[in-house]
């Protein structure tokens, strides 16, 4: 069973036969088909598909398959429906998104993603388009000649402004322009900073002991070698750092992955340490301005300013394709970083960081932010009642804040890797728990648990990957 159409000049095989010959059904088998050809790039975005008439003529198969199969699709993202347009292929870069998921996973063949759950990135269907373009036109009316020159490895002045007034009153970092470091993403400023200590003389870089495998990767490349703090429901235990750490890496408003919030007690201890030992801490603050029950916790950083590096990105509020992030540095980091910075790209594009700074001081930016904190956190909320209801024997934990939360089963259920075996069969994008340790960090959790990211799907294809998440936790009942 084949066909091929023609849409705007071009022709498209679909065969069937194969895939029913497996004993696939005959709506699934178009599905698979479907999704294969905007996959490998056969179906470019934009792409109109004909008719669900016009395709199950040329099939031989039933108009209404057609019809479920496209709704299907369009669920799951890879397909739009337009009145008067009929059936697009979406605007969207699956082939990032497989280079994404495979990096999470190395090694995995993995099979096509229906359902992406991927922590680390929000709604991409959120960004402001249109509050962006009128940012870029202003800014691009008012910026002076010398801005798209050769410039500051530092960053645009602009920027560095209006996030100094935006991160005091916003996240209580104390800083100024002249201390503030625009990088082209927070993992170009971390390997930056780590090249920086390492040339400081700092020889080992602690990490909570379940963290982001992609800092710790850069952290070793850098020369430094990385030591595991345990983690509590309080967060890192830092009272566990010692004089051979030059340095620590902490995500205290919203511990990545697990949610905890590092203790008053615990920062302190931290400050303490630092002081003691002329040592830093690297603060990364990846989605501090997303919590939903609660105020905000404010900035270690403010504890002292000195021997905090505070890390913020407009990855999460905005989209990571931006490539925008910034460091707040102590007055003797400043000129190694800047330098480095320097030999690295020269410096970050100025367009995007004139456009950013024109959302902030315009107000944009923080109403933006605040129609994104409800979004999510409503979300969230069907999250977690829809596993109340379809899967009451796990435990969601770490949904204070942040866009993804920790699902943990019993220890008597399926192993964490069976669980992850069993959500890639069903085409759900997901990371285990296990996989987010520190290298050398101590015996499993015996508590089974996936990481969420609940932001990641557009509105339109969250409610299936809701649904494929709790049928793939309703399996596991009793297992």
């Amino acid at each position: 069973m084949s066909g091929t159409w023609t849409s705007f000049g071009g022709d498209l095989h679909l065969d069937l036969t194969e895939r029913r010959a497996g004993g696939v059904g005959l709506r699934a088998a178009l599905e698979d088909a479907l999704r294969e050809a905007v996959q490998d790039g056969r179906l470019a975005p934009g792409t109109r598909l004909p008719s669900s008439r016009a395709l199950g003529e040329d099939l031989g198969i039933a108009r209404n398959t057609v019809v479920e199969a496209y709704g299907q699709l369009t669920a799951e993202g890879w397909l739009s429906s337009r009145q008067g347009s009929g059936t697009i292929v979406t605007e969207r870069s699956v082939h990032c998104e497989e280079v994404r998921h495979s990096a999470v996973r190395p090694g995995a063949q993995r099979r096509s993603v229906r359902h992406d759950l991927m922590s680390g990135s929000p709604d991409l269907s959120t960004f402001p388009r249109t509050a962006w373009l009128a940012a870029a036109r202003r800014a691009l009316a008012t910026a002076p000649h010398e801005a798209f020159g050769y410039g500051s490895p530092m960053g645009r002045i602009e920027l560095r402004e209006a996030l100094t007034r935006y991160l005091a009153r916003v996240r209580g970092v104390r800083t100024d322009p002249d201390h503030l470091l625009i990088c082209t993403g927070v993992s170009q400023g971390f390997g930056l900073l780590c090249a920086a200590l390492r040339e400081r003389g700092v020889r080992t870089l602690a990490v909570e002991e379940y963290g982001l495998q992609s800092q710790h990767a850069a952290a070793r490349a850098a020369g430094l070698a990385v030591r595991p703090l345990p983690l509590d429901c309080d967060g890192a235990r830092t009272e566990g750092l010692h004089e051979g750490d030059g340095a620590v890496l902490l995500t205290p408003a919203h511990q990545y992955p697990t949610g905890a919030a590092l203790s008053a007690e615990r920062r302190a201890a931290a400050v303490g340490w630092a002081r003691a030992r002329n040592g830093y801490i690297v603060e990364d603050d990846y989605d501090g301005e997303f919590r939903f029950d609660r105020q905000p916790l404010g900035a270690m950083q403010a504890l002292d300013p000195a021997r905090v590096v505070y890390a913020g990105t407009a990855a999460k509020s905005l989209a990571p394709g931006l490539r925008l992030a910034w460091l707040a540095l102590p007055d003797e980091l400043v000129e190694p970083v800047a330098r480095l910075k320097t030999r690295a790209d020269t410096m970050s594009p100025v367009l995007d960081q004139l456009t950013l700074a024109e959302l902030i001081t315009s107000g944009t930016y923080d109403r933006h932010v605040r129609r994104c904190r409800l979004h999510y956190r409503r979300r969230r909320d069907r999250l977690v009642a829809a596993l109340a209801e379809h899967a009451p024997h796990v435990r969601v934990t770490g949904i204070a804040a942040g866009l993804h939360v920790v699902i943990r089963l019993p220890a008597d259920s399926v192993t964490e890797a069976e669980l992850t075996a069993r959500a890639e069969a069903a085409g759900l994008g997901l990371s285990g728990l296990d996989w987010h340790r520190a290298e050398a960090g101590g015996e499993p959790d015996p508590e089974p648990g996936l990481v969420i990211g609940y932001a990641t799907p557009p509105e339109h294809a969250f409610p299936a990957a809701l649904g494929a998440l709790c049928e793939l936790l309703r399996s596991t009942r009793g297992a």
